[in-house]
């Protein structure tokens, strides 16, 4: 009895394009994904509720159906973070931005 090839469907076969804002379009399998975007607001230390604070951001993780801001690190290419917004359903890239600017800006909005 000869065995049937099974064809699964792998993460090569589901490309997905990232759209670096200095190199283009890249594979996304250049990029080490790193999480939830909002690790760049880091609770400030000296604040009275900084216990609780740092608490929440390092352990609560919010898993939303739809578009999310996520962290990734361009592992094999310039070294670069991005900050990524993707449909966490259908896995499309929505957009790019360096999280370099995207945290200048938040400190600039902030003050």
């Amino acid at each position: 009895m000869k065995a049937a090839l099974v064809r699964s469907r792998t993460y090569s076969e589901v490309k997905m394009l990232i759209p670096h804002p200095v190199l283009g379009l890249r594979d996304a399998r250049e990029f080490a994904y790193l999480g939830d975007a909002r690790l760049i607001d880091r609770p400030d230390p000296s604040a009275p509720d900084a216990e609780a604070a740092f608490c929440d951001y390092v352990y609560l993780r919010d898993n939303p159906a739809g578009a999310h801001r996520e962290l990734w690190f361009h592992e094999h290419g310039d070294h670069s973070w991005l900050v990524v917004t993707r449909n966490t359903i259908t896995h499309e890239i929505l957009g790019a931005e360096l999280a370099h600017d995207v945290a200048l800006a938040r400190k600039r909005s902030v003050k």
